[in-house]
C-alpha cells in the first residue's frame, strides 16, 4: 500500500543520499492532523504495526529510561473504551441526553488502529530527567510512529479530550500513581484528500540570541 517507499539502509552511518533527503522532507511537509471519523479500514497490518513502535523507539531518550509506553486498544475493547467516554460525559454534564451519550461511546470505535500514549513523571528512579524533557521524548516517538504510518500510505491522527485524565480512564489502562495518559494516536486510512494547512514561517518562531557588549 506504500505510496513514497522507503530505502531501507542497514548501515546505521550512511550518509544521506540527495533522494533520500527530498523523501524525509516530503513526508514531513505533507503529513498531515486526521480525525479519527475519518479513517477506516483498512488499517496497518501487524508487521507494519511493529516497525511503528520500531520507530518510536528511535527517539532520544534522555538516560535511556524510556518514560513512555503505549497501550494498544483492540476492536474488542473498543467499547469499554465508549464506556469510559460516556462515564466522563456524564460527569462533566449530568443532563447529557441518550444522543449524545452514544456519541461519545461511538469515538471509541473510530479508526481501525488506535493506541494510547502514557508518560512517566519525575516521581520514579529518575527524578534528574524532569517531565519536559520526557515529554519531548515521547513527542519524537509519536511523530517518528506517524510519519512512518504516512510513508504506508496511512493517515493518521492525535486526540485526547476531557475523558483523558478521568479516574475510570486510569481504571481501565491501568495506570501507575506516577503516570499520566496524554492522547491517543489514531491510524488508518483518509476517506478523502484534504489541503496542506498554512505552515508558519520560521521568521514567526525562530530568533537569536544576542549578548550585549558592555563597555566599563
Amino acid at each position: 500500500m506504500s505510496v513514497l517507499p522507503i530505502e531501507d539502509k542497514s548501515a546505521p552511518h550512511a550518509a544521506a543520499r540527495p533522494e533520500s533527503a527530498e523523501l524525509t522532507a516530503t513526508l514531513i511537509h505533507t503529513r498531515q492532523q486526521r480525525a479519527p471519523r475519518r479513517l477506516f479500514a483498512p488499517g496497518p497490518d501487524a508487521a507494519q504495526i511493529h516497525a511503528y513502535f520500531q520507530a518510536a523507539a528511535a527517539a532520544p531518550d534522555h538516560g535511556q529510561i524510556l518514560p513512555w509506553r503505549f497501550v494498544v486498544v483492540p476492536t474488542e475493547s473498543r467499547a469499554a473504551l465508549g464506556e469510559i467516554f460516556a462515564q466522563a460525559l456524564k460527569e462533566r454534564d449530568p443532563g447529557a441526553s441518550d444522543r449524545e451519550l452514544a456519541e461519545a461511546r461511538d469515538k471509541a470505535h473510530r479508526g481501525p488502529f488506535v493506541a494510547l500514549a502514557v508518560i512517566r513523571n519525575e516521581a520514579d528512579d529518575h527524578p534528574e530527567i524532569p517531565l519536559p524533557e520526557r515529554l519531548v521524548s515521547l513527542g519524537c516517538a509519536i511523530q517518528n510512529m506517524l510519519l512512518s504510518a504516512h510513508a504506508d500510505g496511512f493517515g493518521s491522527g492525535l486526540v485526547s479530550g476531557q475523558a483523558m485524565h478521568t479516574a475510570g480512564m486510569r481504571r481501565l489502562f491501568a495506570l501507575h500513581a506516577n503516570e499520566q495518559a496524554v492522547c491517543f494516536i489514531a491510524i488508518g486510512t483518509a476517506d478523502r484528500g484534504k489541503p496542506i494547512r498554512p505552515r508558519p514561517s520560521p521568521a514567526s518562531f525562530v530568533s537569536e540570541l544576542r549578548s550585549e557588549t558592555r563597555h566599563a
